[in-house]
C-alpha cells in the first residue's frame, strides 16, 4: 500500500494556498493539507474545491486554526474553530482534522477537550488528530503551556498526529513515542529539528530526528494515515523553497521505499 504524502499550505508561507497547490502538483505531491489561516480561501470549501479541481491534487487533511497566530480566525470560541473545521473536511471529502490541545488559559475549553473531541469523531465520522506539542521554555525557565499535556500519549484520543519537529523541541523519544502510540498514531508532519527551544520545522535529514527511521518503521507496519511535509521555509525565496520542498519529498519517498517520479 502506498502511503500519501502530501504538502501543508504552511510550508508555503508567506505564500497562499493557491502557490502550494501549484507547487504540490509540479513537484507531484499526493495531496495537500489546508492549513486554516488568515488568507481567505483557506477558510472557504468553494475556494478549495476549485483549486484542487484545478490542479488535481485532493485535500486529505484541515489543519484547524488553534495556533496563536490565528486566535481570531472564525471568532474567539475555541469549539467553534473546532466544529468548522470539521465541516470544511467534510465539504472536501478530507478524513482528517489536525487540532492543536488547549492553551493554560483556555480553561474551560480544556476541561472538557478529551470528552468533545471524542463526541465530535463519533458524530462526523472525521479523524480529530491531536498533535503533540512542547512545553515553553524561556530564561533557563520552563512552562507548562498546554491543558491537559502538551504530550498527547498517556491521554484518551483516538487519534493522534506526531510532529517531528515538536518532538526536537520537547527532547521526546520520537521513536518511543510512535511505539507507545500504536495504531492511535494515524497522521505524521514530517520534519525535523536540532533540539533548541525554537519550534524549527526544518527539512527532514538537516536535523537530529529520528525522520528515516521513523518514516520506514511505518512502512513496515503497513501505516495507514498520511505524511505531512510541513517545513518552514518563510525566508526562502521561491526558487529555494521549491528545490527544499521538492527534497522534502524525495526524502519522504526515499524512506518509505517509494520510487521518485
Amino acid at each position: 500500500m502506498t502511503i500519501a504524502v502530501t504538502l501543508s499550505t504552511s510550508s508555503v508561507y508567506p505564500e497562499n494556498c493557491a502557490a502550494a497547490f501549484g507547487l504540490a502538483e509540479r513537484l507531484g505531491y499526493d495531496g495537500i493539507e489546508v492549513m486554516v489561516w488568515t488568507d481567505v480561501v483557506s477558510q472557504e470549501a468553494g475556494a478549495l474545491k476549485a483549486l484542487s479541481e484545478l490542479h488535481g491534487i485532493p485535500v486529505l487533511s484541515v489543519h484547524a486554526p488553534t495556533l496563536l497566530l490565528t486566535q481570531r480566525v472564525w471568532g474567539p470560541e475555541p469549539w467553534t474553530k473546532v466544529d468548522r473545521s470539521i465541516q470544511l473536511a467534510q465539504s472536501l471529502d478530507a478524513q482528517t482534522v489536525v487540532l492543536h490541545p488547549p492553551f493554560r488559559w483556555q480553561k474551560e475549553y480544556a476541561v472538557e477537550f478529551v470528552e468533545g473531541v471524542a463526541r465530535r469523531e463519533e458524530e462526523s465520522g472525521i479523524h480529530l488528530a491531536v498533535e503533540n506539542m512542547f512545553p515553553w521554555r524561556a530564561g533557563g525557565r520552563e512552562m507548562q503551556a498546554y491543558l491537559p499535556h502538551w504530550d498527547p500519549v498517556g491521554l484518551d484520543y483516538a487519534h493522534v498526529t506526531l510532529d517531528l519537529s515538536h518532538t526536537a523541541t520537547s527532547d521526546s523519544d520520537a521513536m518511543a513515542m510512535a511505539h507507545e502510540l500504536g495504531s492511535r498514531l494515524s497522521h505524521l508532519h514530517l520534519a525535523d529539528g536540532s533540539g533548541s527551544n525554537k519550534d524549527e520545522h526544518l527539512v527532514p535529514g538537516r536535523g537530529r530526528q529520528p525522520c528515516g527511521q521513523l518514516l520506514e518503521s511505518l512502512a513496515d507496519q503497513g501505516f495507514s494515515g498520511c505524511v505531512v511535509v510541513e517545513v518552514g521555509t518563510r525566508k526562502r525565496s521561491r526558487e529555494v523553497r521549491e528545490l527544499d520542498l521538492a527534497q522534502a519529498l524525495a526524502f519522504a519517498r526515499l524512506h518509505l521505499g517509494e520510487a521518485t517520479p
